[in-house]
């Protein structure tokens, strides 16, 4: 039992236990952290055309891996050609729930708890993103959707 225990304390010590990982997503949380103001959207219109969207909004993430998201549009059009998954309903998009991230594939998961639209609440929503200087851009990972989300630090 004692050289169990000196394995344990010697893999702690290298980092070789689930711990390691811990430290890397505290860190990646620490990038999210905050509240990012909608700086832009563009989705295919029913011609598959990229527009982009009139609209505003906030996403914020904890640390302790909380999220919440809201976005307006100005003008919201009756349908859109963002995909089969409805996020907004009247033109207005409002959720919140947890977040992991995955740093090596660069996505994370959005699992909402509860949202304006009902048909999204338990589930998860894998989201690909990409930190540019004071830009956090997101895009589904679904190969149905084409829209592209970034935000930017209040």
């Amino acid at each position: 039992m004692k050289n169990a225990a000196a394995i344990c304390v010697a893999l702690l010590s290298a980092g070789m236990i689930a711990g390691q990982d811990r430290g890397k997503t505290e860190d990646i949380r620490d990038t999210f952290a905050g509240a990012w103001r909608l700086a832009s959207l563009e989705r295919p219109d029913a011609d598959g055309k990229v527009q982009r969207i009139n609209c505003s909004g906030s996403f914020i993430f904890t640390r302790d891996g909380h999220a919440s998201v809201q976005v307006m549009e100005r003008r919201p059009e009756a349908k859109s050609a963002a995909g089969p998954q409805q996020y907004s309903q009247g033109g207005y998009e409002a959720s919140w729930g947890t977040y992991r991230v995955d740093e090596r594939a660069h996505v994370f998961v959005f699992h909402i708890e509860g949202a304006l639209v009902r048909s999204l609440i338990g589930k998860d929503l894998p989201r690909v993103y990409e930190f540019s200087g004071k830009q956090l851009i997101v895009k589904s990972t679904r190969s149905d959707e084409h829209w592209r989300v970034t935000w930017e630090r209040y």
